[in-house]
């Protein structure tokens, strides 16, 4: 059982990264210092859970990139953490600049076979048109016996259409972006059919059962990223977790 990982779910954590979400656009530091910290304490207790090791000496990968309190936060638990993110621009609009950050394609990463003891995405997967692609390639570059974590929003879930709305996104996705347009006179940042993809959680456990059946990796765990424990089950059940479950993280060890 992953008691850490279980320990970490609690429903005052859940209610709190809610609750920071509304400060994303506003006041970015108020919403990406809390989810950085979370993000490092949910690798830690992931390792404590399958490895029975910290996160403290360990090579981090993270594929996506992101503000510099990604970095801050696991640098300050002594990882070795190398950020990748495919838009260039992506940081320098923020006016960011994180040390040893590595410009490359998620599905083609700049890195050899095996260079890290744990590769994450986290709310990379539904802006890529083939997120099982960037999985593998992710599972390439994973050191044999560390984990592979991937993160990402259903489509389904009531942030599935992110800026464009809560609900324009169940009438479609196209839909849901020309409104946004219309009302605000410019495109989305996240555009559906471009940068912005309809990622169902089936789809990611399907992807993970393949991995057990090549026999390339383990599946450790799959639950919602930001709900309590004891509301994990909601991923075992069909239809229902393609609305509720919101956030899905996969996490395999490599073989």
């Amino acid at each position: 059982m992953p008691a850490h990982t279980r320990h970490l779910a609690t429903l005052r954590r859940s209610w709190s990264l809610l609750r920071a979400i509304r400060h994303e656009q506003t006041t970015p530091a108020l919403f990406y210092r809390p989810l950085a910290e979370d993000t490092a304490m949910l690798i830690d207790a992931l390792l404590r859970d399958v490895t029975g090791t910290p996160l403290h000496g360990r090579r981090v990968l993270d594929v996506g990139g992101g503000p510099g309190y990604f970095a801050a936060a696991f640098q300050a638990r002594g990882a070795y953490y190398v950020p990748v993110e495919p838009d260039v621009g992506e940081m320098a609009a923020a006016g960011i600049a994180v040390p040893g950050a590595v410009r490359g394609d998620g599905a083609h990463l700049p890195f050899t076979e095996g260079s890290f003891d744990v590769v994450y995405s986290s709310n990379v997967a539904e802006h890529v048109p083939d997120p099982w692609a960037m999985g593998e390639d992710m599972l390439r570059v994973t050191a044999s016996g560390g984990l592979c974590v991937l993160s990402y929003t259903v489509w389904l879930g009531p942030f599935g259409g992110h800026e464009t709305g809560m609900w324009e996104h169940y009438v479609g996705g196209a839909f849901a972006r020309d409104r946004y347009a219309r009302r605000h006179g410019h495109p989305p940042k996240n555009s559906f059919g471009t940068s912005l993809f309809d990622v169902s959680c089936a789809a990611g456990l399907r992807w993970a059962r393949s991995l057990e059946q090549r026999g390339v990796a383990q599946v450790e765990i799959c639950f919602p990223r930001y709900h309590p424990s004891w509301a994990w089950w909601l991923v075992r059940v069909p239809g229902l977790r393609e609305f509720l479950v919101s956030n899905l993280v996969i996490v395999v060890r490599k073989a």
